[in-house]
């Protein structure tokens, strides 16, 4: 899957996620569901592209708490499809 950068239109937020084409994912600051893609720019020759230093931290950090949730909501979901956990929880 393609990495896509996003724009809330709720928020502002700007993030990036790992999504089919054609498809969105809601915003990780607030949730909101009317995101745009955003073209990203291209970095010039010879000049490091992406985030560095502490930015590149932080997001890198936000990226590992998003994808943990994800894991557990995953893992709490197929739980309660084979009756091993509480139902609604």
């Amino acid at each position: 899957m393609p990495l896509y950068e996003f724009d809330c239109d709720a928020c502002g937020a700007r993030f990036e996620e790992l999504v089919p084409p054609g498809a969105t994912a809601p915003c990780p600051a607030c949730g909101g569901e009317r995101v745009r893609r955003v073209f990203s720019r291209i970095a010039e020759p010879g000049l490091p592209a992406g985030l560095q230093g502490k930015a590149a931290k932080e997001s890198n950090a936000r990226r590992g708490e998003r994808e943990a949730q994800r894991k557990d909501r995953f893992v709490a979901e197929r739980k309660r499809e084979r009756g091993q956990g509480p139902p609604g929880g």
